[in-house]
Formats: structure tokens, sequence, C-alpha cells
């Protein structure tokens, strides 16, 4: 392994939430007349927090969103996941093999704690990311593209930028990755390749990854 420390996106990446959110969030912004297809929702929010949401929609419509927005959407979201959600096929197996290896890991996501947990716990994957392992916009303020996040989740975990890679699966978490001065690897299962640039690699099926990554 030429890395001392994997940083993993949350949404798309461990877990397979991103069809869930999406479909939540355009139905959500079409219901407060903001008409927002599914597509729409993937390219522009896809991989980012809340508060560009919020900024996207002042700025194209002069109108703020509710202020139970987060709180009303998060609730149909969280009650979706429990239902629906499962862990990204072959994810399992990934972080096997970096205990095995010794390898340290970490997730940082753009969405809130909250969210992280959530997930974690329908899926299973709260037995791999305990305390300390699990990093969010929330304790940065400001989300991807922003390099903040992984830079804070760098610094938490000791690890200089320079030796850590970040396995992503949107533009914006591309971008965040590569300011912070890291390596990234483009996952595509949701994104295609040609939309993730400037990454080290690319690869659609997780048993793809630890091969790049060494």
């Amino acid at each position: 392994m030429r890395y001392d420390l994997v940083i993993f996106d949350n949404d798309g990446v461990l877990v397979d939430s991103e069809p869930i959110s999406n479909r939540h969030l355009a139905a959500y912004l079409t219901e407060l007349g903001h008409p927002t297809s599914y597509e729409e929702s993937i390219r522009d929010y896809m991989g980012s927090a809340m508060h560009r949401v919020h900024e996207l929609i002042q700025e194209r419509t002069g109108r703020r969103l509710p202020g139970d927005f987060d709180e009303v959407f998060h609730a149909r979201v969280f009650a979706a996941f429990e239902r629906e959600l499962a862990p990204v096929d072959g994810i399992f197996d990934v972080l096997e093999k970096l205990v095995a290896e010794e390898v340290p890991y970490c997730v940082a996501s753009s969405g809130s704690h909250e969210r992280i947990r959530v997930g974690h716990r329908t899926t299973g994957l709260d037995r791999w990311f305990g305390e300390g392992l699990v990093f969010s916009a929330q304790d940065v303020g400001r989300g991807k593209p922003a390099p903040d996040l992984f830079l804070y989740a760098a610094a938490r975990m000791g690890v200089a930028p320079e030796r850590c890679a970040v396995v992503e699966d949107s533009p914006l978490g591309v971008r965040a990755g590569l300011a912070a001065g890291m390596d990234v690897f483009g996952f595509t299962a949701m994104t295609p390749a040609e939309k993730l640039t400037g990454v080290q690699g690319h690869f659609s099926d997780m048993a793809e990854l630890l091969p790049l990554l060494s």
C-alpha cells in the first residue's frame, strides 16, 4: 500500500444512498415550487453539503428555502434509508483488507454526522467506523468542493495530505480532494469517468480499488 491513509466519501461510496437522497430532494424542491428532476438533482447537488442547496436555490430564484427545510428533508430521507438503504457492493471486502494490512482509513462526508450514522447503522457499516473515524462538513463549516473537510480529516488522523488517498464519486468531491493536495480515485458507478477529471485512476467495481491504491 503506497498511502498512509485512505479517506472515503460516504454517499455513493460506502452506502448506496445517492439514488434515494436525490429522488427525495428533487421531489421536495419541486413540491416547494422549485421544479427539479432527479437528473438535475444529481447534477447540481450530488456530493455537496446542504448549504449548497440553499445557496443555489436563492441564487437562481431569489427565494429562500423554508427554515425547516433540512429537518423535513432529512426526516424523509432517513425514513427511506431505513426501508431501502444498502451498502455499496464490495465495500466490506475492501475494509476487511485494509484492516488486515493495517492501513488506516476514515470517512469524510458532506453529509451531517446524523446522516452518516443513520446510514451506517442501517447497513452495518458502523462496525467499521467507530468514534474518531467519521468526519463531516459540520466539523469545518464548508463542504466540498472546498478542501477543508479532507484537510481536517487528515490532520485529525495525523497524516500529511500528500500521503492520503481519497475515494470519491462526485465532481465536487474530486475537486475537494485535489484542492487538498491528495491523490483521488474516481468511483464511476453513478458518474461517468469523463466527469471525474484529474484523478489518479477510475474504477467501477470496488474489487478494482485496492490494486489501484497499491
